[in-house]
């Protein structure tokens, strides 16, 4: 493909796709984007971009605003928001993954919808390094069982991707991932590491009470003070800073082996046990 065929007006209707963008050294080439994208890569601002509703709530006037020349969307979807992208009759790259395989495919495909497939095998092989070497590290270690939530109301277990990440991590995922388990099997599960990643949450999914209120506080998980928040996109943003996740995934697992990393917070305490002596009280 002639270098001028590639586009050039890129509109991301996920977090996902600005992030591997990002990566590929390509930010230049968005001129729209979520309100999403702009928490995840706060540097395109600067670039003063349209800012869209996303792929589950997708406009097919407002994409046509920023006249792009392609739009890249991911999971979630909605039924009507996918027709309203395809309405807009502009070059539509939708994607869906479930694990990493499928990310990094996406991610490839990406690179080369833009004339970076080079770029994008360098960035693909750089995070099967990094996993496959913090997976050698853990190799022969306990593995604690692992409960990593995407959303509270209802409970959600996280995506497979999240799933391979623990494993990588030194943990052994419990739950059936992407689907919904009520607090009582969770308890039955018995988890030794509770971690809640909740879209849109950022940091802010409140440990101390979703313990309470769902009466987890005989887990192991909180008898040992192991319930984590980890930030929402270094979770389920299904593009490199899924490492981020990795990272605080390792802290969390295996404490002992792996230093603090940043965007994960810890529990400081649970109703009717002494654990905030515990614990660290340190945001990150």
């Amino acid at each position: 493909m002639a270098l001028a065929q590639y586009p050039k007006r890129i509109a991301c209707l996920q977090p996902s796709a600005t992030v591997t963008l990002q990566t590929l050294g390509e930010l230049d080439r968005v001129v729209a984007c979520t309100r999403y994208c702009l928490d995840v890569v706060p540097e395109i601002a600067a670039r003063e971009p349209l800012i869209l509703a996303d792929s589950w709530t997708a406009n097919a006037a407002e994409i046509l605003l920023s006249k792009p020349d392609l739009v890249i969307a991911s999971v979630p979807y909605q039924e009507k928001a996918v027709g309203e992208i395809l309405k807009a009759g502009i070059r539509f790259l939708g994607l869906a993954p479930r694990t990493l395989a499928d990310i990094y495919t996406d991610i490839a495909t990406i690179a080369g919808a833009i004339g970076a497939a080079e770029r994008g095998e360098h960035v693909i092989s750089a995070m099967q390094e990094r996993i496959e070497g913090l997976r050698q590290t853990v190799s022969g270690k306990s593995r604690p069982k692992v409960f990593c939530e995407e959303w509270g109301k209802p409970i959600i277990a996280s995506q497979a991707w999240v799933a391979e990440l623990v494993e990588a991590a030194g943990g052994s995922f419990v739950g059936e991932c992407g689907r919904s388990i009520s607090p009582v099997e969770v308890l039955a599960l018995n988890p030794d590491i509770i971690v809640a990643a909740w879209c849109g949450a950022g940091d802010r999914v409140p440990l101390e009470k979703i313990i309470a209120v769902r009466g987890w506080q005989n887990t192991s998980a909180a008898a040992s003070g192991r319930v984590y928040c980890i930030r929402d996109e270094f979770l389920n943003t299904p593009a490199p800073t899924l490492l981020d996740g990795l990272d605080a995934l390792a802290w969390a697992t295996h404490p002992e082996v792996f230093p603090r990393t940043k965007g994960i917070r810890r529990i400081t305490a649970v109703p009717g046990r002494n654990v905030a002596s515990k614990v660290s009280t340190r945001k990150d």
